[in-house]
């Protein structure tokens, strides 16, 4: 007996790194179970951009996609999870920007 059905993926109208989550509905406790997104693939190719004292992530995200609101790719593909963290406290001093045509997404980033 199958317990888990109907597998679907949300559908987001923005761009979302939860855009292919799956999720199940479990007959059992009658529940829908979502599944689990994963990072960026350390693969995935990138610039490296040298860090200066006015760098905040969604400005990152603007000079690079000419998009604010994708300062998620930048914290995601470099594991920060504070997306206010002060960027000149990093040691390294620089910082990858994933190359967006890379990102695999079943929407198109406007």
């Amino acid at each position: 007996m199958n317990i888990l059905t109907k597998k679907q993926t949300k559908l987001y109208t923005y761009v979302s790194r939860y855009a292919n989550v799956y999720f199940y509905y479990n007959t059992l406790d009658d529940k829908y179970m979502y599944g689990i997104a994963r990072q960026l693939d350390e693969n995935t190719p990138y610039y490296t951009h040298k860090l200066t004292p006015q760098d905040t992530l969604d400005s990152l995200a603007l000079k690079y996609y000419g998009r604010p609101d994708l300062f998620w790719l930048i914290a995601d593909f470099n594991r920060i999870q504070d997306p206010f963290i002060d960027l000149s406290l990093l040691p390294e001093q620089k910082i990858k920007i994933p190359n967006i045509s890379s990102v695999k997404t079943t929407f198109s980033l406007r």
